[in-house]
């Protein structure tokens, strides 16, 4: 398709016709610009369907009083999960009495950059199959907050799982479904769904993206002329648009600026007119683009280091990212990668001398990524099972801290110090009256002593809040350590409170031997 091809295509009405898209959600695309979410990198993929215009004048003397109305024929998304009670170990009616609007709030404010234990409850809360809330949520609000976490989080397999369950046809489910398959390289699927799914009134942009994608070019381009012209594709996108559609006008000595803020649609675009981008800087779902086979090596280690600290992806996953070849160069995340093969290499050999030369570089690569939890998961077992050297056995006792089998570990480890002493004590949940500290320390052990629950606490408890003074309690304990040490106190003893002593126990030791700060 030549240019003069392209741009003498005239008639918005015959565009409109092939697209099959009405013309009253066509109507809306100039303010679909506004984000749905907090996510405000999400495409502008679908159109807002305009509110039916009243027919009947409005009656007088009736308090204008919203109505709220909920269908009866179809689940409540807020119902939706992936993990049943059986396995969470949360109660089924885990939101009480709470507020929708307030758990969806509580919920989005989470900071994800918090200690491994407390990424994985919240994980379990955004994944639980419960009880939707009692007060009504007709926007879906606690549903949208739960996926738009996981999106933060980079977890766009779970999200997308998530999504399926519950169905993406509602305009806010699919505009987040559109772009999860977009960064996983599904976009194809989700194309296809738009195409045949009327009641998705796709923007211009989307339209025309899928419409190429299908194979369909004579129908993009109509419908690229009659977006420009009826003024619904922006002065930033007409160009990008124009080059996807059509390689002549890529030029090599004159390429698009790189935008600040993409969208995923843009970013695929971007990629496809050849000038990919690089997700360093982007939100942390763009990484999960990295982990795609056409991606280089190193960007894949570097994707798979930033998403295993968000618990994104398995810590096999990683390992297999980070032992798929040869390290060709040295420093930086090289170095990372050959001290990592180098350890897993001594640990199959099962010899001792090789194993205490290879565990100290191999932790501190993992330190410096911050993939220590990830690390301690795939060797800790291994390597308390291994014969060790006397001068590594105290680094190996402290990656066991770390790992699931924290308890049994420090059951058969006899302590070289007061700071071994403290962390079995932890591990096994029993501090002795003569075990005493300063600091974060003091007020970790402070919550294992039995401390009174402060009164606002205590009171959610009692009306069964469950969920909501979980997502408290990680606020308290992440941002307690950057301060506030009695908070830290505070939100342990509640986790231990609701039966969460494990998470109780993994935090805790987690604050000490990783020194996670904010």
């Amino acid at each position: 398709m030549n240019r003069s091809s392209l741009m003498s295509i005239k008639g918005g009405l015959i565009a409109l016709l092939l697209a099959g898209t009405a013309s009253a959600a066509l109507a809306q695309e100039g303010t679909a610009n506004a984000p749905l979410s907090a996510i405000d990198w999400l495409s502008d993929s679908v159109a807002k369907r305009p509110d039916p215009t009243p027919v009947d004048p409005p009656v007088t003397g009736v308090p204008d009083t919203p109505i709220t109305v909920t269908p009866l024929d179809g689940p409540d998304v807020n119902a939706v999960g992936l993990l049943s009670v059986a396995v969470t170990g949360l109660p089924k009616n885990l939101w009480g009495t709470s507020d929708a609007e307030n758990i969806a709030r509580l919920i989005r404010r989470e900071r994800v950059d918090t200690l491994p234990a407390l990424q994985a409850l919240l994980y379990t809360i955004l994944l639980a199959e419960v009880s939707p809330p009692t007060s009504p949520d007709p926007d879906k609000a606690v549903f949208l907050a739960r996926l738009d976490k996981l999106l933060e989080l980079g977890a766009l397999d779970q999200a997308q799982a998530l999504l399926e369950r519950a169905g993406p046809t509602d305009p806010a489910l699919f505009r987040r479904w559109f772009d999860v398959s977009l960064l996983t390289g599904h976009e194809d699927h989700a194309c296809a769904a738009m195409l045949a799914t009327p009641e998705i009134a796709p923007t211009f942009p989307a339209r025309i993206f899928c419409l190429a994608r299908d194979g369909d070019w004579n129908a993009a381009a109509l419908t690229f002329e009659t977006g420009t012209a009826l003024g619904f594709i922006s002065d930033t996108m007409e160009p990008l648009l124009l080059r996807f559609l059509d390689p002549e006008f890529a030029d090599p000595e004159d390429p698009l600026p790189f935008p600040v803020r993409p969208s995923p649609l843009v970013f695929r675009m971007m990629e496809a007119i050849g000038q990919p981008m690089s997700t360093t800087g982007l939100p942390r779902a763009f990484a999960v683009a990295d982990l795609r086979s056409n991606s280089g090596w190193k960007a894949q280690i570097e994707a798979a280091e930033r998403l295993a600290r968000a618990s994104a992806i398995s810590p096999n996953r990683l390992l297999g990212v980070m032992t798929a070849g040869r390290p060709a160069a040295s420093g930086g995340v090289w170095d990372r990668v050959a001290a990592i093969q180098a350890f897993d290499v001594a640990l199959l050999s099962r010899d001792a001398d090789m194993i205490a030369k290879a565990l100290p570089p191999a932790w501190a690569a993992a330190r410096k990524a911050e993939i220590e939890r990830p690390f301690a998961e795939l060797y800790a077992a291994r390597l308390w099972d291994a014969p060790l050297s006397e001068d590594i056995k105290s680094l190996a006792f402290q990656i066991g801290m770390l790992s699931p089998d924290y308890e049994t570990i420090a059951a058969g480890h006899t302590p070289a110090g007061p700071r071994e002493r403290t962390l079995i004590a932890i591990a096994r949940g029993f501090i002795p009256d003569d075990l005493n500290a300063t600091g974060i320390t003091d007020a970790v052990l402070a919550a294992f002593r039995g401390p009174e629950i402060n009164e606002a606490m205590r009171q959610r408890l009692n009306n069964g809040q469950v969920g909501e003074a979980i997502l408290l309690a990680i606020d308290m304990v992440t941002d307690g350590a950057r301060g506030d040490l009695a908070d830290i106190t505070q939100g342990l003893a509640v986790l231990r409170q609701l039966g969460l002593e494990d998470t109780a126990r993994r935090a805790a030791l987690e604050l000490l031997i990783l020194e996670r700060r904010g």
